[in-house]
């Protein structure tokens, strides 16, 4: 996992890495699930896709981590491990996780969206880099 959080004055904000630009959107997403629960006590139990195409692959980016939000918000559904592939300003994914069980899970952060707040992501000489401050 390439992703840490920063400190953002009445927000939060997590920085992922990647050496590809795959790579760096699962890690922004972990780090997002990173912030709602402790990963560690997540099981895969179940699967779902997510299919995404913006304009932009920072649209993409922000979209793509408010529909992880509106899984885990609508149908508490919460990641462990992520695949996913980017053609273009499409991205496909593949979630594997489990339902969120407040007697089995610890509850961190609520989490509200992504922003465009200061939103970054570029490629950094070899790698992929992202930065992206949540609403909470």
């Amino acid at each position: 996992m390439s992703y840490r959080v920063i400190d953002v004055s009445g927000d939060i904000g997590i920085r992922a890495e990647g050496d590809s630009l795959e790579d760096c959107f699962i890690n922004a997403a972990l780090g997002l699930y990173s912030l709602i629960t402790d990963l560690d006590r997540l099981e895969i139990k179940e699967e779902i896709a997510i299919n995404i195409i913006e304009e932009s692959l920072e649209d993409l980016l922000v979209s793509f981590l408010n529909e992880l939000i509106f899984q885990f918000d609508t149908y508490g559904f919460i990641g462990k491990s992520l695949s996913l592939t980017i053609r273009e300003n499409h991205i496909h994914a593949k979630v594997k996780g489990e339902q969120f069980n407040p007697e089995k899970h610890e509850r961190k952060l609520l989490v509200k969206a992504a922003t465009y707040h200061n939103l970054l992501l570029k490629r950094e000489d070899s790698i992929w880099v992202a930065e992206i401050i949540f609403d909470i």
